[in-house]
């Protein structure tokens, strides 16, 4: 009974990684790349923004306005480097499923 919930489970993913292989293919792999590419940029131009006020602000105002926005540039960062890891982990898991779909039923 289990057996056949599993094969059933992995038959359901295998199905939809070749239904997803014909829609996405090569070209939708470009595509999230370039819908990820975008909020990569924004986060890049804010982190460079905050950190270049705080400098800026450094000579003209309180010690602790300066503080805050290099922390707030920090805390851009560290979402930069969340984004792009998550980016490259879908990139990757799409292009592994393509792949997969494609080895696994040529063997059906």
């Amino acid at each position: 009974m289990f057996g056949k919930i599993l094969g059933d489970a992995v038959d359901t993913v295998l199905g939809s990684g070749v239904v997803l292989k014909n829609a996405v293919g090569v070209i939708g792999v470009i595509i999230i790349v370039g819908i990820c590419i975008m909020p990569i940029i924004k986060l890049s131009i804010l982190t460079i923004c905050y950190k270049l006020l705080g400098a800026v602000t450094g000579v003209i105002t309180d010690s602790k306005i300066t503080s805050l926005l290099e922390q707030i540039g920090d805390v851009f960062k560290i979402f930069l480097g969340i984004l792009s890891a998550i980016s490259i982990m879908l990139i990757i898991g799409t292009a592994l499923v393509l792949k997969m779909s494609n080895n696994v039923m040529m063997y059906r």
